[in-house]
Parts: structure tokens; sequence; C-alpha cells
């Protein structure tokens, strides 16, 4: 995957608190650091974006909707 190189701004006791993690070799590099934290906050919306949707269905409906049908099927399926 390719990098671009941008420009971002921090106040300085968050630069502070990221360099003692680059001290500590958490992180070999502010950018590292930086893209890290970044894409953590992208996948943990994604995972809340994900359940907020599967908060909306009704799970009687999805329930019946994966039953439908099963009760003719199931009389077909060998025996195992």
């Amino acid at each position: 995957m390719s990098s671009v190189k941008v420009a971002i701004t921090l106040d300085s006791e968050t630069l502070k608190r990221v360099d003692v993690l680059v001290a500590k070799k958490v992180f070999p590099n502010r950018s590292r650091a930086v893209q890290s934290a970044v894409a953590e906050k992208l996948a943990r919306i994604e995972r809340s974006r994900l359940a907020s949707e599967c908060a909306k269905l009704d799970p009687k409906f999805e329930r019946a909707l994966a039953e439908e049908g099963l009760g003719q099927e199931l009389d077909a399926w060998p025996e195992y």
C-alpha cells in the first residue's frame, strides 16, 4: 500500500504523549503512531456503524426469515 504525506496539527500535550510512546519504542516514529491511531479510530467507527445497523433489525423477523422453509427441507436431509 502506498503512503501519502499529509500535514496535521496536534496540540502540544498530545504531541508530548506521542513522543513518550515513541521514546518507549511503542512506535518507531511519530508517523507510525498517528497512522495507528487513525486506523484504530476508523475501525471503531466502522464497528459502531455495524452495531447500530444490526440494532435496527427485528430479531423475530430475522429468525423467521432464516428458518423459512426449513421444516420441509429437514426431512429431505440425510441422517448423519
